[in-house]
């Protein structure tokens, strides 16, 4: 099936709150939940997307005509694309029953595996949900990133055992800007925001890199490194938390010079396309997660969908690169786009 097809005949896979638009860019969500919208006022999905668009790239084929790679490497191991699958919760509330979050993973962990990239995988109120992911990203090899919300301590310990107990993973994440989601509210002080302190303890029981994720300041860049993070990702959790916040793509480039290299930056929110890859990688990201986008594949074509899905954007990537003269991904910097 073409990538045309897949998108048309997950309209009538999904459930009644995701449309399945030709552009997944958060204006027919608004602020609806259940469904893929963002907290209100509704507007922060679809300002991520937007801002990316606001980017231009400079074309540049006055150069040599060299092969392009879009490889990365991650603490070791070698992907072939700067792209990662962003964790998902909850996806038979949100998209429909067709799947739940431990059918999903089944689908999600093994087609990125097999496509050379990796997923980061979702954690829920459920504990079956970070058994199955664990499960599944031991039969592929530990390529997979279990993220963990930020529970209480013992909650977090427990499920990072288990990783631990399936042969673990290459790496692990918390997306702590998770504390805003109803359900962790609503329990003991203990879950919700972590201080430095806090995240240094998790991360070396860990015992594994450990990637936080949203992050969207300068500041909260330093704290993670001070935590030992040895990666973020700047993300707002795509507006689910908190309305009225920046983009992913406004605030990205003072975190990257916050960082200033010191560990590999991350990036989601509204990335739609292999130009929106480029754009991100211009403005500091070492890669970018996508997550909404990936599930009308998924429900329509399995691990099908998964591949035409990924081919779309790779070729794009590739494209741009080629057109902006920049034939590897460490060539990619802020020369290569026009903000105005």
């Amino acid at each position: 099936m073409t990538y045309e097809e897949i998108l048309a005949a997950s309209r009538n896979e999904l459930g009644p709150h995701c449309k399945g638009c030709p552009v997944c860019n958060g204006l027919a969500c608004g602020n609806s939940m259940p469904g893929p919208g963002s907290k209100g006022p509704g507007n922060a999905a679809a300002r991520n997307y937007s801002k990316w668009q606001e980017i231009c790239v400079n074309m540049d084929t006055l150069c040599e005509n060299r092969p392009v790679d879009i490889s990365v490497e991650l603490f070791g191991h070698r992907f072939s694309a700067p792209i990662f699958a962003a964790p998902l919760g909850a996806v038979n509330l949100h998209y429909g029953d067709k799947y739940d979050d431990l059918t999903y993973n089944d689908v999600l962990v093994p087609a990125c595996a097999d496509y050379g990239i990796a997923a980061f995988t979702g954690d829920g109120a459920d504990p079956g949900v970070m058994r199955a992911a664990g499960e599944a990203i031991s039969r592929c090899g530990g390529m997979g990133i279990p993220t963990v919300k930020p529970w209480n301590k013992e909650a977090i310990f427990e499920k990072l055992d288990y990783i631990k107990s399936k042969g673990g993973s290459f790496a692990v994440a918390m997306d702590v800007d998770a504390a805003g989601l109803p359900f962790l509210k609503a329990l003991n002080p203990n879950a919700g925001s972590k201080s430095v302190s806090e995240m240094k303890e998790v991360i070396a029981y860990a015992d594994a890199p450990f990637i936080i994720k949203g992050i969207m300041t300068p500041a909260g860049a330093e704290k993670a490194i001070q935590a030992g993070a040895a990666a973020i990702v700047v993300s707002n959790h795509g507006g689910r938390v908190q309305g009225g916040v920046p983009s992913t793509a406004e605030v990205l480039p003072g975190i990257a010079r916050a960082v200033a290299g010191r560990i590999p930056i991350l990036v989601d929110g509204g990335v739609r396309s292999g130009l929106d890859v480029f754009r991100a990688l211009a403005l500091g990201a070492s890669a970018v997660l996508i997550g909404r986008p990936i599930v009308p594949f998924i429900y329509a074509a399995g691990r099908e969908g998964v591949q035409v899905y990924l081919d779309r954007i790779t070729d794009e990537l590739r494209s741009t690169m080629t057109m902006c003269g920049t034939p590897a991904l460490k060539d990619i910097g802020e020369d290569n786009i026009f903000r105005g």
